[in-house]
């Protein structure tokens, strides 16, 4: 696997900042490297995923307050204020306390420290990891391997919302990865 410059992200999410290019860039390239996204289909995918759920590394939290997800129980979202306190973070938007609670484990070593602190998922290096996490746990480096772009879309997003500027943005980085 190569490492991704700042220039490259920039090719690929066009409306990024220097700022966050520069932010996310090392965390980006550590956790597809700790994750096994490390072929130019695999990376082009996630990129595409993680740019288009977080705006093209501009939000690690969801613009939405979150009680759309207050009470489902298929989130894991069991106590009074779930909703609002475990909506999307990290690049690829965990949600849920279930997910909080998965990516505590996995990513902390400790059930409890997302749920008692779910703004950790706003920092760079586990915004990022939480991301790569989830798509490792979801297998879809397979998917992309296939060239099954929307199946992985499918997979996030529960649907297809957004499909074309996450089609965009996979054309982008598949230009600028050469796959």
């Amino acid at each position: 696997m190569s490492t991704l410059t700042t220039a490259q992200l920039k090719r690929i999410f066009p409306l990024a900042s220097a700022s966050s290019l520069a932010t996310f860039a090392g965390p980006l390239n550590d956790a597809m490297a700790e994750f096994g996204i490390t072929t130019p289909a695999r990376m082009a995918a996630f990129l595409a995923q993680v740019g288009h759920e977080s705006g093209q590394l501009r939000y690690v939290r969801e613009l939405a307050s979150g009680t759309a997800y207050e009470g489902r129980a298929d989130l894991g979202n069991t106590q009074p204020g779930d909703g609002a306190r475990y909506r999307g973070r990290g690049l690829i938007q965990i949600t849920g306390r279930a997910n909080y609670q998965a990516a505590s484990i996995a990513l902390l070593g400790d059930a409890q420290r997302l749920l008692d602190n779910p703004a950790l998922l706003e920092g760079a290096a586990l915004a990022a990891r939480s991301a790569a996490w989830y798509w490792r746990g979801r297998q879809l480096s397979a998917l992309a391997d296939a060239g099954r772009f929307d199946d992985i879309t499918q997979r996030i997003n529960g649907g297809q919302n957004g499909r074309a500027d996450r089609r965009k943005l996979w054309a982008n980085a598949r230009q600028v990865l050469q796959c």
